[in-house]
């Protein structure tokens, strides 16, 4: 029960890490591990080509041993059959028993030829199935380094995006704040306007508004009355202002 709850806590806080962890960092830590890979792969394979070359020297050190080995049982056959024709008893019993020890000797170094043969076939695959792992992860890793290239330049648009959006947030957010909307100033003015005209309509209904607004009437009032009295002067009259002023005009 416990390790239960352990393994999910620390499921849990490995989720966490994983989502605050930055996109550049864990490309660089994909490439990093591939790369660790790569490596780890061309040594094992780089050791499984070094086991089949020294297969190959020793294939030809025991062959050479073979063909020595027959040689001299051959020779050794020789000379017995000398001794024996010779009438030598012991020189045909001492030829006869090296080249019996010579025999052995080549079964021996037959046996470990066909032996080195067949581990350099094993060899040979091996070696050959190592080169082809190597090829596939070298592609492989380009193909991570080519992505790599391409998730890099996606986090740099996403980055320039994002600076644009911030930066259209904020002047969103400054224009919304310091400049007023159409809206707003129409009905400030309309405010203004309607407290002008009710600070007008009070006024008028107050005595001081109808004395300005008498003494505006007798202002007028003497104004025609001069007006009058410049025209009698001038020998003028209403009328005849109405008939001279077309031709006046024309004039």
């Amino acid at each position: 029960m416990f390790k239960r709850i352990f393994n999910y806590i620390r499921t849990w806080f490995r989720g966490k890490a994983e989502s605050a962890m930055n996109p550049e960092v864990e490309i660089e830590m994909a490439m990093e591990e591939a790369r660790k890979q790569n490596q780890a792969l061309r040594t094992q394979a780089a050791k499984v080509i070094a086991h089949r070359t020294k297969l190959e020297h020793r294939i030809e050190r025991a062959a050479d041993d073979v063909a020595e080995a027959r040689e001299m049982a051959k020779a050794a056959l020789l000379r017995a059959e000398k001794a024996k024709i010779a009438g030598d008893v012991d020189g045909l019993t001492k030829w006869t028993n090296s080249a019996s020890s010579l025999a052995m000797k080549l079964t021996a170094s037959e046996n470990n030829l066909n032996s080195l043969k067949e581990q350099y076939e094993l060899a040979l695959e091996q070696s050959e199935g190592a080169k082809t792992a190597v090829e596939q992860n070298a592609m492989r890793l380009q193909e991570l380094t080519a992505k790599r290239m391409e998730l890099l330049g996606a986090i740099e648009q996403a980055k320039m995006q994002e600076a644009v959006n911030s930066t259209m947030d904020a002047l969103n957010e400054t224009i919304e704040r310091d400049a007023p909307s159409l809206s707003r100033v129409e009905d400030k003015i309309s405010d203004r306007l309607a407290e002008a005209k009710a600070r007008t309509e009070l006024r008028s209904a107050t005595p001081e508004g109808a004395e300005a607004e008498l003494r505006e009437a007798v202002s007028l009032s003497r104004a025609d009355d001069k007006l009058a009295e410049l025209r009698a002067e001038l020998g003028l009259d209403d009328a005849a202002i109405e008939m001279d002023a077309p031709g006046e005009l024309e004039a």
